[in-house]
Formats: C-alpha cells, structure tokens, sequence
C-alpha cells in the first residue's frame, strides 16, 4: 500500500493494493463464516509511551492487568427474503471477541465500536474469572469507540487512567494488553512507529491522530489498551495492517484523547456529534501544499458521490473541485490529513474561513464554511 489517506466527514480516500486492513476483533460464527477484513485503511496499535523510562513490562502488566477485560459478543442477523421473496435467506449467529478498559467503578467500560457493533449479547470476563453480562451504554462509528456497562463488585473494578495521548512520540516505548486469537491477558511490547496517521473508521470517515506501532497486535486485540511507560492509556487497539491476517509489525490506536471525549459524552446520555464539510480531498501537488478537492477521476470513493457532496456545507460554502485549502481560520493547512485534524477541533454549527487557491488560478480568496453534523455514514459507503 502506497498510502493510508483515507475519507473523512470532509473527506474520503482510496486504498489500493494487496495490502488490506484488518479490524482486530476476532470472530466465528455458529452458522456462516463471517469475514473481518476490510478494504479501509487502518490498524490498531499501541499508543507511545511517552517517557523514555518508566516501568518495566512485568510491572506494567501487573498493574493494569486487573482493568483489562475480555469481551464476548453474540450478534444475530435476521432471517431476509431475496429474488422477490420467494427465497428466504437463514438467520447468522456470529461470535466475537475482543478487549475493553475498565474506565470507573460504577462498571462503565471502553472499547471498539466495532466490537460490539450489532451485539445481541455482551459478555465480559475479568482477569480473575469472574463474568457478568453487559450492556451497550452507546457508540460511536466515526470514532470507533463504544461504552458497555456491568453490573459487578467493586472489587472487580479496576479503572485505568487514560494519558494525553498527544504526547506519544516515534520511538516511545509502549505494551499492549488484549485477547489475540482467544488468548486474554496476552501482553506484547513495541515503540511508536508514528504519530498523526489517518485511518478509517467503521462508518467509512476517517479518524485522525492515530498513532502506529510495532507492537504485535492481531485479531481479538481489538478495544484493548496501548499503555505508555506508566501504565496509563495512550489508546484502543484498532485495526493492523496487513496481507497476511496476521500482525505485521503496522498496527494503529484510536487517540486516547479522542476515545476518552467520546466515551464521557456517552455516558452522560448526549449523542456523539462530528463536524461535517462534505469534500473529498487529496494533497495538494503545488509548492506551497494544502489540501485539494479531488476531481472525481482521482479517487474510486469520490466517484458515486462527487469531490464536493450535494447539499453538504462545501457546496453551499461555492467550494468546487481543483480548490486547493491552506489555511482554516489563521491554521495553516500543510496537507489532507491536516485538514481533517484542525476541522475535527470545531463543533457541528460553527463557522470557519478557509482560504482558497482557486484551481487554475493564482488568486486567493476567503470561503466562510459552515460546519454540519455529519451523516451516519460517508456518502460513498455502500
């Protein structure tokens, strides 16, 4: 894969290549096979450590072990009709695993949306063997972040503390905690790879400030935490890329920054918002960069939908393809991944200037954007 640029509420992207990416949730269906390979970009790494010293990997472990839990999902589509409904097509059971942080003592846990997405029953066990069932408090696609709840003990509880995942720097030190292939409690150690990545978010957006890892991760290590050298949570597994299934050595974390905002606005009950521009966009090729609306020829994901979606805020903003954005307001923006980071800074509502290179021209001007809430999923999904 040449590239990991992908599609946000502003933006989508193509992948192309052998090389697909991998939601690290494991699974096996009762019935039918299900398949966890995507063709979106993104893995699920570890987030940095962001100290060059800390705790041991044993110490660590020990620490944060008892607030790392496993979760079984049983999910069930319903019986549907086909050929005009003269053929029933059979209901699906399908069985996941996946990894959850213990977030507070009143039994709120963190995870993958993508986890527990479509889940009929929710079971979580706990280092020490015990097991309640759970419920979905809520979640987010656009994030890939879901909040269960249990009912259980308080000394089963054991929250762990998130870091600003801000910090993490190429060459920290950091220990995933997680279920691969089954295998709970399963402890691996890797350096931040990177930091900024952009990858794609079940619904097709994307999600910015991801962090890369060569920290061994694979499926079933989704929702678990990427902790830093003392034990806090940089962020949740994700997804990994590969061409094998398995860890490569490129796997990406959701920013605990981000994972942390989303799961406290859903547990206070309130619905989780992105603001929305409605272009597809590529990094500009002109010296002084930016980020460009695409013409539709240069992405497949652009093409159902157009580099500017009808009705969305780029539209009625005057915004049209070859338009090269370099700044939002006075933030300079150097290319398409920046873009989506500084929009992802404002709320659904607000309005912005975008300062514009016309195409094929070399004028500037001023664009007031704005925002909206974007949709559920992106326009080119489906």
């Amino acid at each position: 894969m040449k590239s990991l640029k992908t599609s946000l509420p502003v933006l989508f992207g193509a992948i192309a290549g052998a090389i697909v990416a991998l939601i690290i949730s494991s699974g096996s269906t009762t019935k039918t096979v299900t398949d966890d390979i995507v063709s979106a970009s993104g893995s699920s790494v570890p987030t940095a450590l962001t100290k060059t010293s800390g705790s041991t990997i044993n110490a660590i472990y020990q620490k944060d072990s008892p607030g790392v839990v496993d979760i079984d999902v049983i999910s069930v589509t319903k019986a549907g009709s086909s050929d005009g409904g003269f053929f029933q097509t059979p209901s699906e059971t399908s069985e996941d695993e996946g990894a959850g942080v213990v977030l507070n003592t009143n039994g709120d846990i963190i995870t993958d949306e993508h986890v527990i997405a479509d889940a009929t029953s929710v079971t979580v066990h706990f280092q020490d063997g015990y097991s309640a069932k759970a419920k979905v408090l809520g979640s987010d696609a656009g994030s890939d972040v879901g909040v269960i709840k249990v009912n259980a003990p308080a000394s089963e509880l054991h929250p762990i503390a998130f870091a600003n995942s801000t910090e993490a720097q190429v060459g920290d030190q950091v220990v995933a905690i997680g279920s691969p292939f089954g295998l709970p409690e399963t402890t691996t150690a890797g350096i931040v790879s990177a930091v900024g990545r952009s990858i794609t978010a079940p619904n097709g957006y994307t999600i910015s400030g991801a962090i890369q890892t060569d920290a061994a991760i694979n499926p079933g290590n989704s929702g678990g935490p990427l902790l830093d050298a003392s034990g806090d949570v940089l962020g949740l597994n994700d997804q990994i890329q590969t061409s094998s299934g398995s860890s490569a050595g490129v796997g990406f974390a959701t920013p605990g920054n981000t994972d942390l905002q989303v799961a406290d606005t859903i547990i206070a009950g309130k619905t989780v918002e992105h603001p929305y521009v409605g272009v597809c966009l590529v990094d500009s090729t002109s010296g002084g960069g930016g980020a460009e609306i695409a013409a539709s020829t240069e992405s497949t994901d652009c093409s159902s939908s157009g580099s500017v979606v009808a009705g969305s805020p780029a539209a009625k903003a005057g915004l049209k393809a070859g338009d090269v954005i370099t700044k939002i307001d006075n933030r300079q923006i150097s290319d398409s991944d920046a873009f989506i980071a500084v929009v992802g800074t404002y709320e659904p509502g607000q309005t912005v200037t975008m300062t514009v290179h016309p195409a094929n021209s070399t004028a500037t001007k001023q664009i007031k954007v704005t925002l909206g809430n974007r949709p559920k999923s992106a326009p080119t999904a489906g």
